[in-house]
């Protein structure tokens, strides 16, 4: 096997076992840390007697499934922005490039404006975002076929502009709702990890998993395309298909963690960049090492935002904002060096 050969698969197990490794730690002490001190011993000691061990019903109640969401939410943000990237030959693509996020908001509140949150219990949101967020993408590729046959510069104007024309529409609903409905779509916005229930988590999980095998086994194909369509023509790859097919699995597991978690940002753009700059500019090294490392991210973030003023937790999209907007920059400032092609 030459060197060549080798290269790859190394710098694979490297970064996917640290990754792992970095996963398991933060979220193996992540449901310990909390302003409630908690025991291990005492949580182990009888764990499904909630009533009688507040110790076990803070652990498995009350974090435990919001380091799992945070887990998933982040494997899904980082994948579908590396692979945003890829397609869109742009850098600074995000997961919401293509008005993903916009789409979730303003279906989101159009159903606290207008649906009762009872209908579907706690469902009525999540089902209201998702399908704004698909919605929304399939209106960004349609616009983008018109006339064209899918050229990036054609998918990031026409995601620039409904997002402009969706985040108008977004400001006159809150203008025109009282101010509990607006603060209620505030926090939305600020991205939440609090209410989750394990039903809520399988539901990710099994509709995340189609989006994350697809987008895993596409790598290939990335790795082609950045090279050109001719020359992934060559190999057998059908550009315009593996586009549109790639951007819908990323778009849809964007979707599904913005439905349960809100717009969290930056996640998409500063796992990506940081594992690209150790890894190299191969995605069947990146893609999987992204989402692990995606997961540890944002547990890590969502630990921070729950301890660092507590008893006050602070939004989990205002720290990754405060984390992300310097990272922005300083891709803006280096950008060359950031491209990974």
């Amino acid at each position: 096997m030459s060197v060549a050969r080798r290269l790859p698969r190394q710098r694979f197990r490297a970064l996917l076992g640290g990754s792992a490794l970095l996963l398991l730690v933060v979220m193996a002490l992540a449901p310990l840390a909390g302003s409630t001190q908690i025991s291990l011993v005492q949580v182990w000691n009888d764990p499904l007697d909630w009533s009688n061990n507040p110790d076990a019903a803070i652990f498995f109640i009350a974090r435990l499934p919001r380091v799992l969401l945070a887990c998933l939410v982040g494997a899904s943000l980082a994948l579908a922005g590396a692979t945003f990237q890829s397609l869109l030959r742009n850098p600074l693509a995000t997961p919401y490039t293509l008005g993903v996020s916009a789409g979730a908001m303003l279906a989101s509140f159009l159903a606290m404006r207008f649906l009762p949150v009872a209908l579907f219990a706690e469902m009525t949101i999540p089902a209201a975002a998702l399908a704004g967020a698909l919605l929304t993408t399939a209106v960004v590729l349609g616009l983008a076929t018109v006339r064209d046959d899918l050229p990036p510069t054609s998918l990031l104007l026409a995601g620039v502009t409904l997002n402009f024309s969706i985040g108008a529409v977004v400001l006159l609903l809150q203008y025109f709702s009282d101010y509990t409905e607006t603060a209620r779509m505030v926090r939305w916005m600020m991205g939440d990890l609090d209410a989750v229930t394990y039903r809520m988590l399988l539901l990710v999980l099994v509709g995340s998993l189609p989006g994350w095998i697809a987008l895993l086994r596409g790598a290939r194909s990335l790795n082609l395309l950045s090279l050109g369509a001719e020359e992934a023509l060559a190999h057998g790859v059908d550009a315009p298909r593996v586009t549109r097919w790639s951007l819908l699995w990323a778009a849809w597991i964007t979707g599904l963690a913005v439905a349960v978690a809100g717009p969290i940002g930056f996640v998409g753009i500063i796992v990506p960049h940081a594992v690209r700059r150790v890894g190299g500019a191969d995605y069947r090294v990146i893609l999987p090492t992204v989402a692990v490392a995606g997961g540890a991210f944002l547990v890590l973030c969502d630990t921070v935002a729950r301890t660092v003023l507590a008893p006050v937790q602070l939004p989990i999209g205002v720290l990754t904002a405060c984390i992300g907007g310097p990272f922005f920059l300083l891709l803006l400032l280096r950008r060359g060096s950031f491209s990974g092609e």
